[in-house]
């Protein structure tokens, strides 16, 4: 059938997406038994623990209504370690850690109060749980990070733990050795990040459990270090990116030894606590996942000769990967497979899928697979992306009309975007509106050099890498340069504001809990953030200039196309009064906005509800927009300064860049 782009019927419908689809996470595996981390939309974003049981059913085992979630960083993750069948886990409302023998209630053991636990690694000589904690005193200097031991039992009280490692701003990654006899941890300090420059310690652990003769094995000096672990002869391993690129290497008398040097990446940037891409299958053998030009693979690593032998496997992103025994397990998705728990037996590759991450089988003739494009973008550099064809087996578009295009920019902005399959792409592609996701410089997945592009620039290189990736699908004749819509959230909301007011080449946009005033950033965020932007933008307040410059709050007189904007009301990484500045001064300026927030909800929506509803009101803004009549039944939203027909799409010329917005 013959119809207008964005006009199609699609089997994808947002209540579909929001009731059989789970998010999947945080493995853990314990005497042969897996556990993941599993969001609830239904139950207002609840996260749960669930065992795999047998025969192979998935069981929910931390009852309503404990949420499995950690603030530490605000981002979490490492929420809870699974030991000899025992959980101990963080729980959101109280934060704190609470031990749970299934069929028996949760007990705490930690106590109430300013406190935030994450990342624990159980020392069971000792019988105590060493962890990250954050405490949320009142301070000049914010909450204060330590790594501290907390004893797994129950008392009335809790114990708040005993601090082993303090001093710096951050720690990560406390790991015991085999023998229980050396502790190894990360730690880094301000104004880095942990993609940044951090340092690999450890230190020996006496019968007491106190810690003694600390040193640095590696890190500083501008090198990230990421996942230290132990073999199980052990020998500590870890992730640098020393060589430009995040590589494995083993830490030996002699020094630092790399395993096996290649323009790959073993790591990633540390956003979350608990964060694995290697697991040991034995003393010499490392079952790995790594990275290039945007797409992963599992591979077997032998450590004595550096030899590296990829399995050859339906799936292009690997997380979470864990060995025992002669099974690796771990989180996998591929562009036209649904992420899904997955079992590999390592001698014999035979998969076995777990767990799904939603509960129906979509035909192929609605699944768009994804082109990666390398663009050439400014001064001589070059950019990456997916691009997502409209795809839907019942429709066509008018042979004299190309379809809209969303453009998506991810968060971080020290993140990325995959190849993998994304229900939320497929939403817009199954309507007949075009996809195209970016990695803009800054992006990690392709070496040190090409994420530090961003450092000074960004607001430039990230919004001038998707003005370039544009201009390369319109010459090529794919998509309809006067339907450009561009969307993002967090960093990535940052992006689109940006390329909004800074550029005329989008006829509308959609912020998710974006940034429109980097100064207001600086002050409100919280202390993992706090001077991020230090390297990416300049250091606060000696550069408050170009923190001016580069805020799209102060120059909506340049914005000439609509906006809708999305923020959670609870949000303490980019607070509501950002969305609420920019939507007050967009509605000023008369041109069509709207507003849409949501109580309860943080940075990142969770609620079934709300997700729905985000994906119906987009949809419906974007149809106004453009003027197509969306198949879907969508309940209309206020738009400001909008009567249906009258307005018009920018007509400016496509491709202006300001002059305002140069680096310094």
């Amino acid at each position: 059938m013959i119809a207008p782009f964005g006009s199609w019927k699609s089997p994808l419908t947002s209540d579909r997406i929001v009731s059989e689809s789970v998010r999947l996470g945080q493995l853990a595996v314990d005497s042969h038994q897996v556990y993941w981390i599993e969001n609830c939309p239904d139950e207002g974003g609840r996260n749960t623990v669930v065992q795999l049981a047998e025969p192979s059913t998935a069981q929910s085992l931390i009852p309503s209504p404990f949420n499995v979630r950690t603030r530490v960083h605000e981002y979490g993750g490492g929420a809870y370690v699974v030991f000899d069948g025992t959980i101990y886990f963080s729980n959101f409302p109280d934060q704190r850690i609470y031990r749970f023998l299934h069929p028996g209630p949760p007990e705490p053991i930690t106590p109430a109060g300013p406190y935030c636990f994450a990342d624990g690694a159980i020392d069971p000589q000792r019988h105590r749980m060493i962890c990250i904690r954050e405490d949320h005193i009142q301070s000049d200097r914010g909450p204060e990070n330590t790594i501290v031991s907390i004893p797994l039992v129950s008392t009335p009280d809790g114990d708040a733990g005993t601090i082993l490692v303090s001093g710096n701003d951050f720690y990560s990654t406390p790991r015991l050795s085999p023998d229980g006899n050396q502790l190894a941890w990360l730690t880094w300090n301000h104004p880095n990040m942990p993609w940044d420059e951090t340092e690999l310690w450890t230190a020996q652990v006496d019968s007491n459990g106190c810690l003694s003769q600390p040193q640095r094995i590696a890190g500083g000096s501008d090198t990230s270090i990421f996942q230290p672990e132990w073999s199980p002869d052990g020998n500590l391993h870890y992730v640098s990116d020393e060589s430009g690129w995040w590589n494995l290497y083993r830490s030996t008398p002699a020094g630092s030894q790399p395993l096996c040097p290649m323009e790959a990446e073993f790591g990633e940037p540390q956003w979350v606590f608990g964060m694995r891409t290697y697991a040991f299958e034995s003393d010499t053998t490392i079952i790995c996942t790594y990275t290039q030009n945007g797409t992963s693979r599992l591979a077997r690593l032998h450590t004595s000769t550096g030899g590296l032998e990829p399995f050859d496997l339906p799936f292009t992103e690997f997380s979470d990967v864990h060995v025992t025994g002669t099974h690796m397990y771990c989180i996998a998705s591929a562009p036209s497979t649904p992420t899904a728990l997955i079992c590999l037996h390592l001698t014999t590759l035979e998969i076995t899928v777990l767990r799904q991450s939603i509960d129906f089988s979509l035909n192929p003739q609605y699944i768009s697979l994804p082109e990666a494009i390398v663009v050439p973008s400014e001064h001589g550099q070059t950019a990456h992306a997916f691009f997502y064809p409209p795809k839907n087996g019942d429709y066509q578009g008018p042979e004299e009309e190309r379809p809209p295009l969303l453009v998506k920019t991810h968060g971080g902005p020290t993140g990325s975007a995959s190849s993998a399959f994304n229900l939320m792409i497929q939403y817009w592609t199954s309507r007949g509106i075009a996809v195209l996701d970016v990695n803009y410089g800054g992006s990690t997945g392709y070496g040190r050099a090409y994420r530090e592009r961003l450092n000074g620039q960004w607001g430039i290189v990230d919004v001038q890498d998707c003005v370039n990736a544009i201009r390369y699908l319109v010459d090529r004749g794919d998509v309809d340069r006067s339907r450009v819509t561009i969307t993002g959230g967090s960093a990535g909301g940052y992006t689109t504001l940006c390329a909004l007011t800074f550029h005329d080449c989008f006829t509308a946009g959609s912020s998710y809990y974006g940034v429109s005033d980097l100064e207001a950033l600086v002050r409100d965020t919280h202390k993992f953030e706090s001077r991020y932007l230090d390297r990416l933008v300049g250091p606060y307040p000696e550069r408050q200039s170009i923190y001016w410059e580069r805020s799209p709050i102060h120059f909506t007189d340049r914005l000439s196309c609509p906006l809708i904007l999305f923020q959670g009301l609870e949000d303490k990484v980019v607070l509501p009064n950002q969305a609420e500045g920019m939507f007050q001064a967009v509605k000023a300026k008369g041109l069509p906005v709207a507003y849409i927030a949501f109580e309860g909800e943080q940075h990142g929506f969770r609620r079934s509800e709300n997700i729905k509803q985000v994906l119906d009101n987009e949809l419906y803004f974007y149809s106004r927009i453009f003027k197509f009549e969306p198949a879907d039944a969508l309940v209309p939203i206020p738009i400001a300064n909008f009567a249906s027909g009258h307005h018009t799409p920018n007509q400016k010329s496509p491709w202006f860049f300001p002059t305002n917005l140069k680096a310094r």
